[in-house]
């Protein structure tokens, strides 16, 4: 298997099947074998029954159930713990990272263990902005986790990210937060294990039906940074 892809869903009935044929259509024209993980986080709506749909026509697709919602960060390290590719990438199921930036991943992960999206550094271009509010918010969040967390990086929430197969394996096995902050633990990680990283510029739109609640969300996710260092390094607070 060449290449996995992760994508955790929650309530996305909407627009997981126009998602799926998307990437499918597009990897189908690839000449390298594949997979697709959907990992339903306790869906209420007909997700399951949408991905079941497509799975039917390409076997390519699979889906995991969580009983309940756990959180994206346990949806996608159950995902990637269970994925069989060289390289695994999660993304997000509204697809803000378009699938054809695939390309600039595989063009940077032969010389890194890593390769991360980013929305703040020279060359990204983002096609339809966040609010002002949860643009300024984020900037805040990205400085908190340059000084206590993991420094060098513009950011780390962009929902694209790509992994060897055996960082990926080491680093998601090791994580142990299930909600929205686990991106930042998994960088942390990757720097404490000295795992190669590059952050590449991408297309990225906004999606207004984002899962994110900027402010309950938020609270959590400044809670959730605080206790990384403290799982890691001193193996407390766990």
């Amino acid at each position: 298997m060449f290449l996995s892809i992760v994508i955790p869903a929650y309530n996305e009935e909407k627009r997981i099947k126009k998602t799926l044929e998307v990437i499918v259509l597009f990897l189908k024209k690839k000449s390298y074998e594949f997979e697709i993980i959907i990992v339903d986080d306790g869906s209420k709506d007909l997700t399951v029954k949408k991905v079941e749909e497509i799975r039917g026509k390409n076997p390519e697709i699979k889906i995991l159930k969580n009983e309940k919602n756990m959180g994206k960060g346990y949806s996608v390290k159950r995902g990637v713990l269970e994925a069989n590719g060289k390289f695994i990438f999660f993304t997000d199921a509204d697809l803000s990272t378009p699938i054809e930036e695939l390309e600039k991943f595989f063009s940077e992960i032969k010389n890194y263990d890593i390769v991360i999206g980013s929305r703040a550094i020279k060359g990204a271009n983002i096609a339809i902005h966040e609010p002002r509010y949860r643009e300024i918010l984020g900037r805040i969040f990205c400085k908190f986790v340059r000084f206590w967390c993991v420094p060098g990086f513009a950011d780390t929430q962009c929902g694209a990210k790509m992994f060897r197969r055996d960082a990926a394996k080491k680093i998601f096995s090791l994580q142990k937060l299930s909600r929205f902050a686990f991106d930042v633990e998994i960088l942390y990680l990757a720097k404490l294990y000295n795992y190669r990283v590059k952050e590449i510029p991408i297309n990225w739109f906004y999606s207004a039906d984002t899962r994110v609640r900027t402010f309950a969300d938020g609270v959590k996710m400044l809670f959730d940074l605080i206790k990384i260092g403290f799982i890691h390094k001193f193996q407390i607070w766990q």
